[in-house]
């Protein structure tokens, strides 16, 4: 009697339809089935990858009770794709969000798949500084000004800090900057313009995101305040969507202004939310083009957790 092949098998079978169509929760938990594996031991072995999940939270989440959204919830995800002997990107895909608002489905937004390896790619980066994340800074304020190019290319981004020290010693700050779809990193400018100069600068081709040092030329003491302001100049990739700005934790007040070349203006601009690469996009808000300026504007009283950004049509 021939041996049964793979897909005989009813529970590999249930495996392969979940993790084709979806949806998450039923997915990971027909892996975690298919490989005959208890909760405990599905939490031993992500402690051995470094990464910290409680049993509850894996309940939760092949439950569909809740949904990986943190970025240490998704590094837990991939790492469940190696457990379960799963291919990679195999669960990581399905928490992308299927529904998209009419606004978003217009453009040509950044993917959930270029957030997630963004943020991966930036927490290397700053390790490779020896920094916290912060770097031992609070953000009191920030004020963003894009700038979109004749050829409607992201042609530069200009920043505006005002923070507070929360430790002695500080003396400088990473910035990191995320070009749009085919950006190259290479041929990006760093310039400091106000209180700072710039020191190293690392970057990541493949993802098109840039890092760089800006040295003050003083040591802050804790509950110090201080502001600095510098450029990074891109215009290195094609035509701009969207610009999307995330924060890791809450701080203080963000303002977000995108300037149109008057040449080239774009039909009609909206802002919107996202608690996290893997939610859907809300707070959709359309924006009146100021016809003398060119330009639309955000401002968040105080920033929270997640993604904020401006996204815009062209004809």
């Amino acid at each position: 009697m021939p041996h049964a092949t793979p897909h005989a098998d009813p529970v590999t079978a249930e495996l392969d339809s979940a993790l084709r169509g979806g949806p998450f929760h039923v997915a990971l938990r027909a892996a975690i089935a298919a490989r005959g594996l208890p909760l405990q031991r599905v939490q031993h072995h992500l402690s051995r990858h470094g990464v910290k999940v409680g049993v509850t939270s894996l309940s939760y989440w092949q439950q569909g009770a809740r949904r990986p959204q943190r970025p240490e919830s998704l590094r837990a995800v991939r790492a469940l794709e190696e457990i379960l002997q799963l291919p990679e990107e195999s669960l990581i895909r399905l928490l992308a969000e299927p529904d998209q608002h009419p606004a978003d489905r217009r453009s040509t937004g950044r993917s959930y798949r270029t957030l997630v390896e963004a943020s991966g790619v930036r927490e290397r980066l700053l390790a490779e500084f020896g920094t916290p994340r912060d770097g031992g800074l609070h953000t009191l304020g920030q004020h963003e000004r894009i700038r979109i190019g004749a050829r409607r290319e992201l042609a530069e981004r200009e920043s505006h800090h005002i923070v507070r020290a929360y430790r002695d010693g500080v003396d400088r700050y990473v910035a990191v900057h995320h070009g749009d779809p085919g950006a190259v990193p290479e041929r990006m400018t760093v310039r400091a313009l106000e209180n700072c100069r710039t020191g190293r600068v690392r970057l990541h081709r493949d993802s098109g995101v840039l890092a760089a040092e800006l040295l003050f030329d003083t040591r802050l003491r804790a509950g110090d305040t201080f502001l600095f302001r510098y450029v990074v100049e891109d215009g290195t990739a094609g035509v701009s969507h969207e610009y999307v700005r995330g924060a890791d934790s809450p701080g203080g007040q963000y303002a977000l202004q995108v300037c149109f070349d008057s040449g080239t203006l774009p039909v009609r601009c909206h802002r919107f939310t996202q608690p996290s690469a893997a939610a859907p996009r809300g707070g959709h808000q359309e924006l009146a083009l100021s016809g003398r300026h060119g330009s639309v504007h955000l401002v968040e009283p105080r920033v929270r957790s997640g993604y904020v950004g401006i996204a815009w049509d062209w004809e």
